[in-house]
This record gives C-alpha cells, structure tokens and sequence, in this order.
C-alpha cells in the first residue's frame, strides 16, 4: 500500500491493508520488491496529482511485472490521466475503493479496467478484519463527502456528498482498536462535524465512545468551525471523559473579502469570536489551524488580514497550502489571480508565523507536568503527544511505545519538547 493525503485515506489504506492480510497476502514497506501495489490517491492540489502520478510511475519501473491497482481521489477524478500511464492495471474511483480487492485479477491487463461509479448518498459501513495488534493512534472514519462547496474545493466532486457512517458499525471498528491495543482515536472524515445518523450528531459518537473500556484519548482531527457544538467543550473539561482538549479548526482566510468569494459560512470576526470563547472555556486549549494564500482575489491587503488574525487570536499554529487550480470549481471563474512568486512568499510568511505561535505554546507549558502518549523511539529518544498535542521528547532506556506517563516539560526545541519523566507512584492509574 503507497497512502497519500489525508487521515481519512491513512484511515481506508489500513483497513484495505488488513483485508489484504486476511486473504494470505503478504504486505512488504513500498518501496520493496512486490507482486501488487495499490496506490491510495490524492487530487486536492496539482501537486498531490504529480505526487501521485511520481509514486505510480515509480512502482511499475521497479516492478514492471507487478499489478499495479490505482483508487481513491485521483481516481475519481482523472481517470483518464491515470490510462496514459503504462504499466496501470485497475483504476477505482471513491464509490468502489473499499472494494478494490474484489476487481484485482490473476495477471496483468492489456489496458487498464476502469471502476469509476457516481457517488451515492447513502449512509455506509465499512468490513473490518480487526486482526492483529494495534500499538499507536488510530484513525476512524465516521463520515464522509461535503455539502459545503467552496469555491476551491475540489473534494465534493472526488468525495461526494455528505454522508454518515452507520453508529454500529463505528463503534464495532472502535472496539476492535482498542481490544487491539489503540490507546486513541481520531475521528476522521471530510466534514465530520456533519455526522448525522439516524438522529445522532458528533456529539452521540464521542458519548459512544468515551464508553468503550480501554479507550484513553478521543481526538478530533479537523472540524469546520460551523459545525462545532458547544457541548464538546463540556466533555474536554470533563476529567471522566476521554475527548481531548484539541480542535483543528480550517480558517482558510482572514479577509472577508476572500472569505466571501471562496463561500465559507463564517466571517473573520465570527471565526476570532468562536477561537476566543473556545479557549476561555477549555485550559490549555490547542487550535491547530489551515489557511490558503493566493486564492483568487487575495490582495496584499487580505493576505495581511489573514497575518494579523493569526498573530493575535488564539491559535497555536497553522498548515499553510497555496491554491491550485481545479478543472470544475467556481474559484476558476475568478478573474484575478495571485502570481506564484507571490503565493511562494505569502506561505514562507504563514510557516513563520506558524513557527512563532508554537514556541508560544510551547514556552506557556514549560515547567508543567503533563501525560504523554508515547509512540516512536530513535536513539534513545522517546516521542509522543500531550492531550493537546505538544509533541514531547524524553531520553529512557525503557519501552515506552503505547504508555502514558507524566513528563515534566523541560525544553521547547523547535518542533517539540524535551522533557523528563516523572516517577509513577505504585498502583497510580495512568
């Protein structure tokens, strides 16, 4: 499995990996010799296209003889881009990925089958294997598609319209990763602050879960800022509830100018209001955020909107993408476009500021003891996340992949924290 993009495609490969494993395949690193590949696709920018068509490219010319099954994004929307490239087998689009395995054949083809069905709204499920152990974070999918249609979004054409997961399903999914050894999970989707089944809300999933023994974080990984109820600050200040104190929250612009003509539903002093009023009601609040520089439209003016509003609301950091151009949105019927000098310039800004913010999160939580998740070990050097997702480094001779343990946060260096461990009292629950 090659993954590219978002969490939600990080969440499908994984299920389409163990379904894999289930029928006797073997899954080696990509990169390593293989019989079949399946390259789980992105098409949210022209980048991620030539991401995309790189690794595919670069597979068929180690494995010339491999079968080679493209899906996801890209598939859904250039499928035709996808035939050119020699060596293809199976391109499926968004409505059939999850049932890619059932279209790969013996040998390889003389031209490429195409699977490209429209996209339905029903509600869905996903087969689940839930074999094997399961020692990190988790993502699961509840929800899928978006209604908003933004003026430069390409993903309602490639995702489809909203839709939710059935409730039984996701939490039968939940419990098999955390039977399975997943401390947390992180809800996924497009636009997951939608979820609605059969009269339950985002807020019945984290209620659902938070109920699921075993289960110590529940993590929310991008929400838009007008689908956020409320009440699910009320469970992050609640220490018997798992929902950690986290948002990502898309900001996109801080111009109202640009946020009118790429259609978000809030304007700039609506989304400042919220982020405030957000962080009075939680301690220790982290919001993570997005934002575009030169849609169509962004003066330096609105660019310096969008500065100020990072600099001065509550926001711990930002993701900063440049707008592409995509064949169907209404973004391109804009007349005045941003160079790409421009838009170069404008994101080495955004990544500063982000940078500046961060070591302000940082340095407020310098001298604290907090709980960290651990997950990866080099040199010595164990990494994890704190509930509000500071990345916090220790120096330990012991394994401490999948614990949560308390660290005294020491240090800001850069991207993360350095820390040192706190002694555990015997028979404290962590």
């Amino acid at each position: 499995m090659n993954t590219l993009g978002c969490r939600l495609n990080q969440s499908e490969s994984l299920i389409l990996q163990e379904q894999l494993e289930a029928q006797g395949y073997a899954i080696v690193p990509y990169g390593d010799p293989a019989d079949l590949a399946i390259v789980n696709t992105c098409t949210v920018t022209n980048d991620a296209d030539a991401k995309s068509r790189k690794a595919i490219r670069g597979f068929i010319r180690d494995n010339p003889e491999a079968y080679v099954a493209v899906i996801g994004c890209y598939s859904q929307m250039d499928s035709k881009a996808l035939t050119e490239i020699e060596g293809v087998d199976l391109i499926v689009g968004n409505q059939e990925k999850m049932n890619v395995l059932s279209y790969i054949s013996e040998g390889k083809n003389d031209a490429p089958l195409v699977i490209r069905d429209q996209m339905v709204r029903d509600d869905f499920t996903i087969e689940t294997v839930g074999a094997g152990a399961f020692s990190r974070r988790a993502n699961l999918k509840i929800q899928d598609g978006c209604d908003f249609m933004c003026t430069f979004c390409i993903i309602p054409f490639a995702r489809g319209r909203s839709r939710s997961r059935e409730m039984s399903n996701l939490l039968n999914e939940a419990r098999q990763l955390v039977e399975r050894g997943a401390r947390e999970l992180v809800i996924t989707g497009v636009n997951v602050g939608t979820y609605a089944y059969e009269g339950q809300t985002i807020l019945h999933v984290v209620d659902q879960l938070n109920e699921i023994a075993g289960l110590a974080r529940i993590r929310i990984s991008s929400i838009e800022p007008s689908t956020i109820p409320l009440e699910l600050f009320d469970r992050m200040n609640d220490p018997g509830h798992a929902l950690v104190p986290y948002l990502h929250i898309p900001l996109q612009s801080g111009s109202d100018n640009v946020l009118e003509l790429m259609k978000r539903l809030y304007t700039r002093q609506e989304y400042i209001d919220f982020i405030e009023d957000a962080s009075a009601r939680v301690p220790g609040l982290c919001i993570g955020t997005d934002v575009m520089v030169g849609a169509p439209g962004e003066t330096d003016a609105d660019f310096e909107d969008t500065c100020d509003l990072l600099v001065n609301a509550p926001v711990s950091y930002a993701h900063v993408f440049k707008y592409s151009e995509r064949e169907g949105t209404a973004a391109l019927r804009i007349p005045e476009k941003v160079d790409g000098n421009e838009k170069n310039r404008r994101s080495a800004v955004i990544r500063r500021i982000s940078g500046q913010k961060l070591a302000e999160l940082h340095q407020r939580h310098l001298g604290q003891t907090v709980e960290v998740l651990f997950e990866t070990e080099e040199n010595g050097v164990w990494s994890g996340y704190t509930p509000n997702y500071i990345r916090v480094a220790v120096v330990s001779d012991d394994t401490l992949k999948n614990q949560i343990y308390p660290v005294r946060l020491e240090q800001a260096c850069g991207d993360f924290v350095m820390g040192s461990m706190v002694p555990v009292q015997i028979g404290a629950e962590m």
